[in-house]
């Protein structure tokens, strides 16, 4: 028994499964609560070092 397809896929469903791999997404960007600079969710702002309005890096400004 050997791995082949049952049947030939047609061109344009081949491209229209193929098309969809190189699009590339907007990130998602959020306010930050405590300076309000956009930044990515889950992850600790940039501009003033905090997550979930508690300080947790310090940054250098």
């Amino acid at each position: 028994m050997s791995i082949c397809p049952k049947g030939r896929m047609s061109k344009a469903k081949r491209d229209k499964r193929k098309a969809q791999s190189w699009q590339i997404a907007t990130p998602t960007l959020v306010a930050c609560s405590k300076c309000g600079e956009l930044m990515m969710p889950h992850r600790v702002c940039k501009n003033c070092g905090s997550y979930n309005k508690r300080s947790v890096v310090t940054v250098d400004q």
